[in-house]
């Protein structure tokens, strides 16, 4: 297998668990969905993904050549991206259920499947949180030792957008429904939040301290 099993398993569980917690994207889609109808979420959240796939491409092309040039760096970014994963684990906790948005799609605006695309793409693309998260996530679940890098990150980068494509896709279609019922229970975001912040935080000490 061209990636470490071991770190694959982690890699999907923490994934999933990220993927369903409602952060700003799942409420962006949530809005596009629900003022868009389902096309509208759908092509949220592909522009959303768009995005994601130029970051990992740019983050495969560039930590690849870097390790290749400097292999004891990787030792470093792990530490490094496992401090910062710590870091969003606790914030997740401390801010849980805080990202508020406004869920009712009564007032008549409507937002078109382009325009959808669009800010889901923009939006994403000059984040530098998302740069930020794409460097420290990805590197942990690589295993230099196996060879081949820029495979490892193609096929964990493969993986993330297509349950990104799942999880997120089905909230734009599905808008209406779990918009609402998100907007009624606070206590299951809240919940959430914590869950995955504790996931954050557990992989974030686990990888760091590996060698």
């Amino acid at each position: 297998m061209p990636v470490n099993e071991h770190l694959f398993v982690l890699f999907l569980i923490t994934t999933s668990v990220a993927m369903i917690s409602p952060g700003p994207d799942m409420l962006f889609i949530l809005t596009c969905g629900m003022r868009g109808g389902p096309r509208a979420g759908l092509l949220a959240t592909t522009g959303v993904a768009t995005s994601e796939i130029i970051h990992i491409t740019l983050a495969a092309a560039g930590l690849s050549a870097f390790f290749a040039a400097a292999p004891t760096a990787f030792t470093a970014l792990r530490i490094a991206g496992g401090a910062y994963l710590v870091y969003l684990g606790v914030r997740a906790i401390r801010h849980r259920g805080e990202d508020h948005i406004e869920l009712d799609a009564s007032d008549g605006s409507r937002i078109s499947g382009r325009v959808a695309y669009l800010r889901g793409l923009l939006t994403n693309l000059v984040n530098p949180k998302m740069v930020t998260f794409t460097i420290a996530f990805l590197p942990q679940f690589v295993d230099p030792r196996l060879g081949r890098v820029w495979l490892q990150f193609v096929i964990l980068g493969a993986v993330f957008i297509a349950l990104e494509f799942l999880v997120d896709g089905t909230v734009g279609v599905l808008a209406g429904r779990i918009g609402h019922w998100l907007s009624r229970r606070q206590r299951a975001r809240r919940r959430l939040d914590v869950a995955t912040g504790s996931v954050f935080i557990g992989l974030g000490v686990r990888l760091a301290a590996e060698r």
